[in-house]
């Protein structure tokens, strides 16, 4: 094998590459990257780099000599239009027809703007790669009215950030409670209160806006119940997996890229990992940082013929406020019969959900990373638990064997 193309130049490409060379690869490695800035995490951009806290070099998982010594050929900023199964080759918006002996897409995805018109609104804003969070974070420092379209975690880290700046935060749900996808009603309830208790104004069931730009580029939201006028939008209504080559090159796709555990797609020289692509044993797409880092390895050494199983339980995090949030597992509210509550004090609280057999299927951890650590080894050697032990607080969970 002498060439690798990896598509894409985010979070998941950065670890494969780096992987393939760990792991002594010695052929050409190039990659495709529509954005100049390449290998940079993405979750700070709505919390430490949105408020300056953090500058937009911090976000980069690797130094400059350590990515030189990774030997890469880079096309950038370039797209690519085309894979061609047949004869191995991706074809580039450049006119560049690039070969390839094994493939990897980590096209991750983009955000969501629910009414394609809202896109021609001046004062309408996303927040997905660097150039968002510049033009976002100028747009915070001159205004002073905020309105955010959706409820889900990219959504309230921003309304957070924004707070934090003395900013009038509105939030508009189309749900009837936030993050509903991937919390519990119990865990809904609890950010809406951080988040009212700082001032955020959260309107839930907001299904028919409309938005409409005023002579002086104020944006006016209609959510049919009241009318106001806002100096920005911001819209945090999810994101569109970016499985469009997947898809006309006639791979298996649902809402992802369909791999096996070991990164691998319908066409065995093709591997996807990330976003684009979907989790072997929940059978849809997880987009998170740790996520994106771990199936991307294990593609990678299983494209050089090291097959390595990638079944990693789902964990993400989030900071809002003053509280950090980690969620390991997913919420199934068809298989858990237990939640039991444990609150060390008034910032620190957790929710764990049981099975019928007593083992943990899903936690959220408000400032208890320690928790999180102990839970995941739960979790992989399925314990049982003992729910009084769980709720007790002055209980050293440290006792409990996996």
């Amino acid at each position: 094998m002498d060439r690798i193309v990896v598509i894409g130049a985010g979070q998941a490409s950065a670890w494969a590459v780096n992987t393939l060379r760990q792991q002594g690869f010695p052929g050409e490695i190039h990659v495709i990257s529509n954005e100049d800035q390449v290998f940079y995490e993405r979750p700070p951009l709505s919390k430490q780099v949105l408020s300056k806290e953090a500058t937009y070099e911090s976000l980069n998982l690797f130094k400059r000599d350590q990515i030189d010594q990774l030997s890469i050929t880079w096309h950038k900023p370039d797209h690519a239009t085309q894979i061609d199964r047949d004869n191995k080759l991706v074809v580039l918006e450049s006119g560049k027809k690039l070969p390839y002996d094994k493939l990897l897409i980590a096209t991750g995805s983009r955000a969501r703007v629910p009414v394609q018109k809202w896109n021609d609104l001046n004062n309408l804003f996303t927040l997905r790669n660097v150039q968002d969070c510049e033009r976002l974070s100028g747009v915070l420092e001159e205004s002073g009215k905020l309105a955010i379209i959706g409820g889900g975690w990219i959504g309230l880290e921003i309304a957070a950030t924004a707070r934090k700046k003395g900013k009038e935060v509105h939030i508009f749900e189309y749900g009837d409670r936030l993050c509903s996808r991937s919390v519990s009603p119990e865990v809904s309830r609890f950010l809406k209160d951080i988040h009212e208790q700082a001032g955020t104004y959260i309107h839930l069931e907001a299904k028919n806006l409309e938005l409409n730009e005023s002579v002086n580029h104020k944006i006016i939201v209609d959510d049919a119940k009241d009318i106001v006028a806002f100096d920005a939008v911001v819209v945090g209504a999810g994101a569109d997996i970016a499985k469009e080559l997947g898809t006309e090159s006639g791979l298996e796709v649902r809402d992802g890229i369909v791999v096996n555990q070991y990164g691998q797609t319908s066409d065995e020289d093709i591997y996807a990992a990330g976003d684009v692509a979907i989790h072997p044993l929940l059978g849809y797409s997880i987009q998170s940082w740790a996520n994106a880092q771990n199936q991307a390895i294990s593609a990678a050494k299983s494209m050089l013929g090291i097959a390595t199983e990638y079944t990693d339980i789902p964990w993400l995090w989030s900071d809002q406020y003053d509280y950090n949030i980690q969620i390991l597992g997913t919420y199934q509210p068809e298989k858990y019969e237990q939640l039991v509550i444990r609150e060390s004090s008034e910032t620190q609280k957790s929710f764990l959900y049981l099975d019928e057999h007593k083992r943990l299927l899903n936690v959220i951890a408000i400032n208890d990373s320690k928790l999180i650590k102990l839970a995941k080894r739960w979790m992989q050697n399925a314990t049982v638990l003992e729910p009084d032990q769980l709720s007790n607080s002055d209980f050293n969970l440290m006792k409990l064997k996996p």
